[in-house]
């Protein structure tokens, strides 16, 4: 095998509704999920070493820990299950979706990753054979397995594919803070009922930003009182020109916008970099 290439793209929470806690120790959540063009690009080839050697370079590289990560979790996994034997890799993660940002990074490497040695190593894994390496790894990983806009209902954590280009025009934020998800689920209060919980079944852009602006992440409140300046780049998001609505994906701390055009997204990012110099962003649409 010589080195390939594999691009691996972020997730966006356009809607985020905790339902309950489980007994995993996970929550229960109901999620309107949708993917970015903003990717992390992961090089692969054969070593014939005695170890993996994995390793980080990009903007966004530090912080993570190179020795237990979702990529050598995946590497494990699979060779307890006997899928690899022998066989060690050399693999370098370009990091350019920021960590801690609650745009999924991590679950998009492995998902992408065990698409990637499932095809070239032949190791025939069927979708549901997949999606149980993947939960194995991660709460989102399954999710990533397809770049498709997905549901995510809450009963059981059922994930439902949806057929649909959104094409939405999206303004990410980052404003440089590590978000700990457990830290963000610990100390939620908020529950949404499961009786509240609506697919979203119509097509249109129209309908779709209007399911959008009456839905909501439930994590928000919890993120804004643990670190309040997001609430500052959430409202300064809502205030410029052409934004549908604003709010944080998963648990933070990245915060996206939904523009009715291109152009009101490039200079909804003028704005930001004016506003906010320090912060990272970037302008994309939802594949």
């Amino acid at each position: 095998m010589k080195k390939s290439k594999i691009k691996s793209y972020c997730k966006v929470n356009l809607t985020l509704r905790v339902l309950k806690k489980l007994n995993n120790g996970y929550h229960s959540i109901s999620s309107l999920i949708t993917f970015a063009e903003l990717c992390d690009k992961i090089s692969i080839s054969k070593t014939n070493r005695t170890k993996d050697i994995i390793s980080f370079s990009g903007r966004f590289k530090k912080g993570i820990n190179k020795k237990n990560n979702t990529v050598s979790k995946l590497l494990n996994l699979l060779r307890q299950n006997k899928m690899l034997n022998k066989q060690m890799f050399k693999i370098n993660i370009e990091k350019n979706i920021p960590h801690g940002s609650g745009l999924g990074g991590g679950s998009s490497n492995a998902a992408a990753l065990l698409n990637y040695l499932n095809l070239k190593m032949k190791m025939k894994l069927s979708k549901k054979k997949l999606q149980v390496l993947a939960s194995k790894i991660g709460f989102d990983v399954p999710i990533n397995l397809e770049k498709k806009n997905t549901f995510l209902t809450g009963k059981k954590n059922r994930i439902i594919r949806i057929n649909q280009n959104f094409k939405l025009n999206l303004l990410i934020v980052y404003p440089g803070i590590v978000c700990s998800t457990k830290k963000i689920y610990e100390n939620n209060k908020k529950r949404t009922s499961n009786k509240r919980q609506n697919l979203f079944k119509k097509r249109g852009i129209k309908n779709l930003v209007n399911f959008l602006k009456n839905d909501d992440n439930d994590l928000q409140k919890t993120v804004i009182r643990i670190y309040p300046k997001i609430k500052k780049i959430i409202d300064f998001i809502k205030l410029q020109n052409g934004c549908y609505f604003s709010r944080i994906t998963g648990s933070g701390s990245a915060c996206i916008g939904i523009f009715s055009s291109k152009k009101n997204v490039i200079y909804a990012q003028k704005m930001i970099k004016l506003k906010f110099p320090r912060y990272w962003s970037f302008i994309s649409k939802t594949i």
